[in-house]
């Protein structure tokens, strides 16, 4: 790397959101250069999971043929096991694909999904520099962002993108030089580097949850359903991912023992304690080394603001959702098709100031496009969160196919949350059981 490298946009992430957003840009002519301190494929903690909605992205993308080329599991459906032990299971649709509705999800393993979409990116033109740890802004005297500042690709970088991190801290000021860029996009994720450098970092407030995640083989009774186990202590999501091998997420509260645990052990015995799901791991075996990622805000995060001059930020690195609604990775991918245009627009702007106009309007937009769903999801994920309040909604659902069926479309993205806030819909959920009468 030389002090000279330079693109008309840099991209800091080459996640889900970096890498739609360097699709989108660089199939429009844009150069787009993406940086990230990891070696891809690279480890991530992740459900791993994508909702229907998601599946339309990675087509406009080229990818989902390649995705399910790769192993992918079609996911046709969500069933939830309320703490009581009552459960209730929705599907994504009646029968085939009408009204251009997606009829499944999908689940793979990021080791996998990550460098496919990275290379969709490059397909249309995009760069990408892996193993470069970005450790500030470059800013102009204006205090305008004009590029990043980042570790020298010269020195040598092993393993992941934290230990990319530890070593860049090691190193003396001299071995960082400047990628020069007309608009820098933060898509690092959750504790994003540019965020808090643009000062739009926001702390996650209480309550906050660890996540542990392993992949399994051997799992029993796994279908084609995203399970979602709710217990009065945490709760615990599993996955197929392909060639048998099932994502194990178990969430719970970040108190000072959960975060000092032996994650091995931690999961061992928290399994044991919960036979509903650890009885179904009896032929399988945790391996010796977990995902651990958080602590995390338990019904998601929200920056200040998604834009600065000459910088904006996408993804997990702006807001994001409840863990347990488990949108995010489609969260990352629209987001990346939302920003695209902007960029452009700012790209062709006469000025600085008309550039920030059409950043600016990004963050209306995505304000507009998010705004109301990030709303459902944070209350979904404070009441799946009540025991009591869960065991009454399986209750119902598991008695109405259709409510059930309605449920996971509009928090999985297929229908508008509108379709949820019916008062007739509402009271069925919620009213006691002899209090019921047919009213949707």
């Amino acid at each position: 790397m030389t002090a000279a490298l330079q693109a008309d946009v840099v991209v800091v992430g080459g996640g889900p959101a970096g890498a739609a957003t360097a699709w989108a840009l660089a199939r429009n002519g844009v150069d787009v250069l993406v940086v990230d301190a990891a070696h891809f494929p690279r480890a991530k903690p992740c459900a791993e999971y994508l909702g229907p909605p998601a599946t339309r992205v990675l087509s406009e993308m080229g990818a989902l043929e390649r995705i399910y080329g790769a192993g992918a599991v079609p996911i046709t459906g969500m069933t939830v096991h309320a703490p009581s032990g009552k459960q209730f299971h929705g599907r994504f649709a009646d029968g085939p694909e009408r009204d251009n509705l997606p009829t499944s999800g999908v689940a793979i393993q990021r080791e996998q999904l990550d460098p496919i979409l990275l290379d969709r990116a490059r397909a249309v033109g995009a760069r990408v520099l892996e193993g470069v740890a970005v450790r500030d802004l470059a800013r102009n005297t204006t205090g305008r962002v004009v590029g990043v500042r980042v570790r020298d690709a010269d020195a040598p970088v092993h393993g992941d993108a934290s230990d990319a991190r530890s070593a860049s801290d090691a190193s003396d000021a001299s071995m960082l030089r400047t990628i020069e860029a007309r608009i820098v996009v933060g898509a690092d994720g959750f504790g994003s580097v540019v965020a808090r450098q643009l000062g739009s970092s926001a702390r996650a407030p209480q309550p906050r949850r660890l996540a542990f995640v392993a992949h399994c083989h051997g799992v029993s009774g796994m279908g084609d359903s995203r399970e979602l186990h709710l217990f009065a202590d945490g709760y615990c999501e599993l996955v197929p991912v392909g060639g048998g091998m099932t994502s194990i997420t178990i969430v719970v509260p970040a108190t000072p023992a959960h975060t000092a645990a032996d994650p091995h052990a931690f999961c061992t015995h928290w399994l044991a304690a919960h036979p509903r799901v650890g009885s179904r791991c009896q032929r399988t075996e945790l391996p010796s080394t977990l995902r651990v990622a958080g602590p995390f805000a338990a019904h998601g995060t929200r920056t200040h603001r998604a834009w600065a001059p000459g910088a904006c930020l996408v993804g997990d690195a702006t807001e994001s959702c409840a863990p347990v609604i488990g949108t995010g990775i489609h969260t990352a991918l629209r987001g990346g098709a939302i920003l695209g245009p902007y960029l452009c627009e700012a790209l062709r702007a006469p000025s600085p100031a008309r550039a920030d106009h059409a950043l600016e309007a990004y963050e209306r937009s995505r304000q507009y496009e998010f705004g109301t769903r990030r709303l459902v999801e944070r209350l979904l994920g404070s009441a799946l969160t009540v025991p009591a309040l869960m065991d009454r909604v399986a209750r119902s659902l598991s008695e109405r196919h259709d409510l059930a069926d309605l449920w996971v479309r509009v928090v999985d993205g297929i229908v508008p949350v509108s379709a949820a806030l019916r008062p007739g819909l509402l009271w069925q959920l919620f009213a006691p059981p002899n209090g019921r009468q047919d009213l949707v």
